[in-house]
Parts: C-alpha cells; sequence; structure tokens
C-alpha cells in the first residue's frame, strides 16, 4: 500500500479550513440575529428565513451534493462549494434587505452542502493506510467539535466591533485562501463520470423531497403541526420521496444505488442516528434556552457553559474512542455511548426550577461530552464502513442528510413539547420559571426516550462482529484502494475518529449552528407582543412568555 506522503497532511488541513469556515459561520450568524433584524428591518417571523433559507438548501441537497462528488470528482465539487459560499457571504455582507439576505443565505446553503458532502470522501482517498487515515480523521474531528464554540465568542466580537456585515466579510479572506490552498495542495481526482450514475429525475425529485420536508419542520413553530401549511408541506414532500425511491428502482442509473443500501450496517446506522440527533440538536437548544431563562445566565456565561461538552468530545474521541472500537467494536462503543446520553437526559429530566450549574448541569454536560465522543465516531463508522470507495461522497451525503433532518424535526417536537407543558402549567396558576422548568423537564425525558429507542434498534439490528478489532468492515471486502472496495475505517486503532470527522463536523455544524441561531430567534422574538416566534424557536419562545 502507498505510504501517505507529507504533503498530504497540508491538503488535509485545506479540508478542516472549508470545514470550520462552514461550522464557524452558522454559530457566528446566531449572535448577529438581532442587530440584522434590526437594521434590515426583519419581522420577527421574517427573521426565521435568515436560518430557515439556509437549511432548506443545505438539508435538501447533502444526498445529491455527495453523489455529484463521486461522479465529478470530490475536488471540483469542494472548490465550487467553498467558491460559492464565499460569493455568497459577499452577497450577505451587502445586502439592503431582507429578501437580499435571504436569498443569499440560500446560496451559502447551497455551497455548504457541496462543500461539507465531499470532506469525509476525500479524507478516505487522500489517506488510504488506515493508521493514518485515524489520525487524520481526529485532526478534522476535532476542527468540528470546536467549531461551534469558537464562533460564538467570535460573533460576539465581530458585532460589536464592526457590525454584522464583518460576520460574513470574514468569510471572504478565509474563502480565497481555502481556494488557492485547495489548488495547490489538494490533487486532482477523476469521478466516475456522469454517465455512471446521474438520474437527472431522481436528482430533482429526492432534492425537492428533501428541502419540501425540511420546509415543512422548520414552519412547525410559527404555523403549528397540523396547519395546512405544514401538512401540505410534508405530504409533498412524502409524494416527492415516494416517487424517488420508485424511480431509483426503474432506472439503469440510480443515484442512490440499491448495492448501497444493501451495505452491511448502513440503513440500522443511519436510522440510530436519526433518533440520536433528534435528542442530541433538541439538548442543545432547549439547554441554552432554560440556562437563560430559569437559570438566569447571560448569553455569553451561557455560551462558557457550553464549553465542557466539545472538549470532553475531542478528549474522548481523539483519545478513547479508537482504541476502544479497535478492541471491542464499533457497535459495543455505540451502545455505551447511549447508555451515557440517557444518563445525561435524565439529569436533565430532574432540573429544578432553582437549579445551579455546577451541581445540576455541569454534571450532565460532562456526561454529554463522552457520550458523543463515543456515539458520534461509532455511528458514522458503521454507517460509512460497508460503502464502497466509488460510493464514500454518497454514503457521507446520506449520513449528514440523516443528521439534519433528524435534528429539525427532533428540535421541532421537543420545544413544541416545552411550551405545551409551560403554556398548561401558567393557566394551572405556576408561577412562571417553575412552568418553564417542568417544560423543559418534560422535554428533556421525551429525548431520553428518543435515546432509548435508538439504542434498541442498535442492539437489535446492527450486527455484532465476530472478534473484537476485526480488521474487515464488510463481508468479502476488498482492498479500500480498488473501485467497488469496502472503506476500512471501523477497526483500525484509532479509525473510530473518522466518524468524528464527519459527524462532530455536521453536528457541530449547520444543524447544532441552527440551533443556536434558533435559541437567539425566541430571544429576538421577545417582547414582541402578537408576533409569532419564528421557526422551531416559536414553541420555546411561546414557552417564554
Amino acid at each position: 500500500m502507498t505510504r501517505t506522503v507529507p504533503s498530504r497532511w497540508p491538503a488535509l488541513l485545506v479540508l478542516c479550513a472549508g470545514s470550520l469556515m462552514i461550522i464557524l459561520d452558522g454559530s457566528i450568524v446566531a449572535v448577529a440575529l438581532p442587530a440584522i433584524q434590526r437594521d434590515l428591518g426583519f419581522t420577527a417571523t421574517g427573521l426565521a428565513w435568515v436560518v430557515n433559507a439556509y437549511l432548506v438548501a443545505f438539508g435538501g441537497l447533502l444526498l445529491l451534493a455527495g453523489r455529484l462528488g463521486d461522479l465529478l470528482g470530490r475536488r471540483q465539487v469542494f472548490l465550487a462549494g467553498v467558491a460559492l459560499f464565499t460569493l455568497a457571504s459577499l452577497l450577505c455582507a451587502v445586502a439592503t434587505g431582507p429578501a437580499v439576505l435571504v436569498t443569499a443565505r440560500f446560496a451559502q446553503g447551497v455551497g455548504g452542502a457541496l462543500t461539507m458532502a465531499v470532506s469525509l470522501g476525500m479524507i478516505v482517498r487522500l489517506f488510504p493506510e488506515p493508521g493514518e487515515r485515524a489520525r487524520a480523521i481526529a485532526v478534522f474531528s476535532f476542527t468540528g467539535a470546536a467549531g461551534s464554540s469558537i464562533g460564538m465568542l467570535a460573533g460576539g466580537v465581530l458585532t460589536d466591533l464592526a457590525g454584522w456585515p464583518a460576520i460574513f466579510l470574514i468569510n471572504l479572506p478565509i474563502g480565497l485562501v481555502i481556494l488557492v490552498a485547495a489548488v495547490r495542495r489538494i490533487a486532482p481526482d477523476r469521478g466516475l463520470g456522469l454517465r455512471a450514475g446521474l438520474d437527472l429525475l431522481g436528482a430533482v425529485l429526492v432534492t425537492a423531497g428533501l428541502m419540501a420536508a425540511v420546509l415543512a419542520i422548520v414552519g412547525t413553530g410559527e404555523h403549528g403541526w397540523t396547519s395546512a401549511r405544514t401538512l401540505g408541506a410534508a405530504g409533498l414532500a412524502a409524494v416527492l420521496l415516494g416517487g424517488f425511491a420508485v424511480r431509483q428502482r426503474a432506472t439503469a442509473t440510480p443515484l442512490l444505488p440499491p448495492r448501497l443500501l444493501r451495505a452491511p450496517d448502513l440503513v440500522a446506522a443511519n436510522t440510530v442516528q436519526f433518533l440520536m440527533v433528534a435528542a442530541f440538536f433538541g439538548f442543545q437548544f432547549l439547554l441554552a434556552l432554560e440556562l437563560q431563562l430559569v437559570l438566569a445566565l447571560d448569553a455569553a456565561a451561557t455560551g462558557l457553559a457550553f464549553l465542557p461538552t466539545p472538549v470532553m468530545i475531542a478528549v474522548v474521541s481523539l483519545g478513547l474512542a479508537g482504541r476502544l472500537v479497535a478492541r471491542f467494536g464499533a457497535r459495543a462503543v455505540l451502545l455505551t455511548g447511549l447508555a451515557l446520553a440517557v444518563v445525561g437526559f435524565l439529569l436533565l429530566a430532574r432540573l429544578p426550577a432553582d437549579g445551579s450549574y455546577p451541581v445540576d448541569v455541569l454534571p450532565a454536560i460532562l456526561v454529554f461530552g463522552a457520550a458523543g465522543g463515543l456515539t458520534l465516531p461509532a455511528v458514522t463508522t458503521l454507517a460509512m464502513a460497508g460503502a464502497g470507495e466509488a460510493d464514500a461522497g454518497l454514503a457521507s451525503g446520506l449520513a449528514n442528510t440523516t443528521q439534519q433532518v433528524g435534528g429539525a424535526l427532533g428540535l421541532a417536537a421537543l420545544a413544541t413539547l416545552a411550551a405545551t407543558r409551560t403554556d398548561g402549567l401558567r393557566v394551572a396558576g405556576w408561577t412562571e420559571t417553575a412552568a418553564l422548568a417542568a417544560g423543559y423537564r418534560t422535554a428533556f425525558a421525551v429525548a431520553a426516550a428518543l435515546v432509548t429507542a435508538a439504542l434498541l434498534v442498535a442492539v437489535a439490528t446492527l450486527r455484532r462482529r465476530s472478534t473484537p478489532g476485526d480488521r474487515s468492515t464488510a463481508a468479502g471486502a476488498d482492498s479500500p484502494g480498488r473501485p467497488g472496495a469496502s472503506v476500512s475505517v471501523a477497526t483500525e486503532p484509532g479509525s473510530a475518529s473518522g466518524g468524528a470527522g464527519a459527524a462532530a463536523g455536521s453536528s457541530a455544524g449547520p444543524s447544532a449552528g441552527a440551533a443556536e441561531e434558533t435559541a437567539n430567534l425566541a430571544r429576538a422574538a421577545a417582547g414582541q407582543p402578537g408576533s409569532a416566534a419564528p421557526s422551531t424557536a416559536s414553541s420555546a419562545s411561546r414557552a417564554a412568555g
């Protein structure tokens, strides 16, 4: 096997920089939402589309973007994504009204999807030797875990010193440096070619279907779960995705080849990830609100309160997860992490209205960090392990899509549950703080049930490896260097960090950034009588009064 030459490590840093730019943008924008609303004249409802336009484009295009990387070449798709994201950032900075900014945010979502969907597949190609690949993806994992927290701090500084346009203008020099470095440091790769699998009708159906699904979910806070708008968008999504499924069975060049869905553990791992991420994003959003509305922390203190989580994720994924997967298998590590996550949610489900951060919150945050450090690498390892090298981009795009849709749906559902419980207790005469705390406790208990469901699905459907540390990721796997071969990321020492590259990178990326943005939307909507709280934040905003 070809040894990894030193020049590939600078290429890895370029990929990390591209991922970091996407991740930072989500959390930086969160801090600037109130200033954007004030300067551009957004209504509380309209402000939601600064978030939603990005999410609809990003979530809808991840699957197609991953497949385009396999067909056209992943470097080309990466370059296109960074270029589009950078140009769209400039358009955001010079926006003079809501329509221009929302359009530019949609374009940013397209660029973000192109950039993020192919990064893991490029790392697999750059580092074919499993041990070196493990170390490379560990660096990528740390970038994802740290990016969101850095963005919160950087966003506040930039907004205070130079105004909200600066949060978008900062992407211009960064994007240009990434483009130049990518051309110089990342070798071109030849894709399979469009004839190998570009199903235009299938691409339109799945992209439109996913966009409709995300649109239905993010609108539940404003319009409700049973409104004509929500049901209509959900029905349209079901029809389009159903048509996509029929199309994939009929066409000779499917966008989502059936062989990928037959890969060992892929469907099961994505199902587990969907349930897990639905709960995890609710944790970020609802706890951020509870720290401010119940425990009376300010925005800066809330951001600092979450820092132990990415630190723990980095420590566990870099220091322990790889060795544990090598010894016990990804399935066992995933089950352990899910069990820890259940414990973390149960700790939050008992958080009293007069609780304190060191005693009642910090233990749960540390548990969540450990759980994330185990589950994120393990579940993505299982989702990627059976995919052939030719399908690595598509498998990565599928995993990212599962995260985005699961996170958006879970966030909307848990916020609604918290608001409904709080409203009922207000009517019953509870004090504002006590009603809020009880509403959040209900949501955290339901989140614990979601993770328990993920744990049961994992126990029942994921295959048990015959021996710990088995180096075969799929039955009959060939060398990962050949087309059609299985990508071996599951069982080499340290290779579980491979999952953290995609999972931490994307979970801490647009959806996690969306959780932070929706929290700011809730605060922006506060104090505007009669206005509907925007996006998925509105349910919790109603609970906040």
